[in-house]
Order: structure tokens, then C-alpha cells, then sequence
């Protein structure tokens, strides 16, 4: 028994990171969200709704001035205030935006809201045994290392998944009728848009500031490539 012990113990140690860490983001999300009625996205949720065969999709407003989309572990979908106020500017499109919904359902659709939670409580426990091992053998250096090492496996996770939901909302915005175009524009001038952003929370791989959607995904133009692939394969069948 004694044996296992420090394996119950890191077990222990990542249940509890596990759900501290999503009532926390739940509890952030809840207080500085209201629900998304604009009137040029309602449409869009009813449309998207429809080619799944549910009621309109429900979605909330993130008060933060990052521009991202979120998938809450709960199955909520987030945009931020900071991409409806690109739409009210006219600089990103309804159909645009619908993409964003489209992309965030397919973490939801795909569990990854909720994987990545444990991802996250992982990664603690990465830098924890690991840093402390090889602190004892490089002492200064080892945390650092430990830490690369996390980020590195929680960075090759989230590229996965990225092109899994992008493919997921290629499918879904096709289905309803707005095709992939707008999915495709809006990732060719996302860099663009996030400009001089301002920090905003973490979220769907979001860092602080900037353009959240980037953070740990793959190369923007791969993921135009993919998508513009998977587009022309469903126009030749």
C-alpha cells in the first residue's frame, strides 16, 4: 500500500487541479457573460440549429476584449465582446462569427472542452514530478525544462483538435448553407484583426491578449489548406 501511495497521491493532486480549475472557469465565465441575442447573429443560430436538427443554438457574450470563441467543459459556447464589437464595426461578418460558433460546437461536439481541463490538470502534474526530479539534478534549470516540456505536450494536443473541429465546422456550415468561405476568410485576417488587442481570459487556448484563437494551434495557412481540401473533396463526390 505504501508503494502505491505516491500514485494516489498525483491522482489525488489531479482530480482536485481538475476541479478546481473548471468551477473556477465556471464561475468566471457565469459572472461576465450575459446571453448572445444580436440581432444579426440570431439568424445564424437558428440556421446553424437547423442543419444539426436541434432548436436555434444557444450561445453568451464574453465580456472580455480578447477576440475569441469558447467552449466551456459545461458545453457552453462563448464569443467574446471583443469579436462583437468587430462585427458592429463591420470588420468581421455575421456568417463569419457563425464560424466561430461552428468551430466551438465541434469541441463541445468532440469532448475537448472537457479533455482539455484534464489536459491542464496533466500538465500540473508534469511540471511537478518532473521539476522536481530533474531539479535535483539541474537545479534551476530543471523547472524550466519541465515546464517546456508540458507546454510542448499540451501544444501538439490542441493542434489536433483544431483541425478536427475546423473540419467539423466545415461540414456544419456547409450543411447550413454558408459554405467555407467564411470560415477560411476570417482565419486569413485573424492575425490582422487582434492587432493592438487588449488581454482578455483564458479560454479556447486563450493567452493573454492578443489573438487568442492562434495560440497553440497550427499554422493559420495549414489550416486555410485543410479546410480548402476537405471542400473540394465534398464538390467532387
Amino acid at each position: 500500500m505504501l508503494k502505491l501511495l505516491p500514485i494516489l497521491l498525483l491522482i489525488a493532486y489531479c482530480a482536485a487541479v481538475w476541479f478546481f480549475s473548471a468551477w473556477r472557469l465556471k464561475q468566471d465565465l457565469t459572472r461576465k457573460s450575459t446571453p448572445l441575442d444580436h440581432p444579426r447573429l440570431v439568424p445564424m443560430l437558428a440556421r446553424l440549429g437547423e442543419a444539426l436538427d436541434l432548436p436555434p443554438i444557444r450561445a453568451h457574450v464574453y465580456h472580455v476584449e480578447a477576440i475569441n470563441g469558447l467552449a466551456a467543459p459545461d458545453g457552453r459556447i462563448f464569443l467574446t465582446a471583443g469579436f462583437l464589437r468587430k462585427l458592429d464595426a463591420d470588420e468581421v461578418t455575421a456568417e463569419e462569427l457563425a464560424s466561430v460558433i461552428a468551430h466551438e460546437l465541434g469541441h463541445v461536439a468532440h469532448g475537448h472542452a472537457r479533455r482539455r481541463m484534464l489536459d491542464f490538470a496533466g500538465q500540473n502534474v508534469i511540471r511537478t514530478v518532473l521539476g522536481g526530479t530533474l531539479g535535483r539534478f539541474v537545479p534551476g534549470i530543471g523547472p524550466w525544462i519541465a515546464n517546456m516540456v508540458a507546454n510542448m505536450v499540451a501544444a501538439g494536443l490542441s493542434r489536433n483538435d483544431e483541425y478536427q473541429d475546423d473540419a467539423y465546422a466545415a461540414a456544419l456550415m456547409t450543411k447550413a448553407g454558408f459554405g467555407t468561405g467564411p470560415q477560411t476568410d476570417l482565419l486569413a485576417r485573424l492575425e490582422h484583426l487582434a492587432a493592438g488587442g487588449t488581454p482578455g481570459a483564458k479560454g479556447d487556448a486563450a493567452p493573454r491578449g492578443g489573438i487568442a484563437w492562434l495560440a497553440s494551434h497550427p499554422p493559420t495557412h495549414r489550416r486555410i489548406a485543410a479546410i480548402r481540401a476537405l471542400d473540394a473533396r465534398w464538390h467532387r463526390a
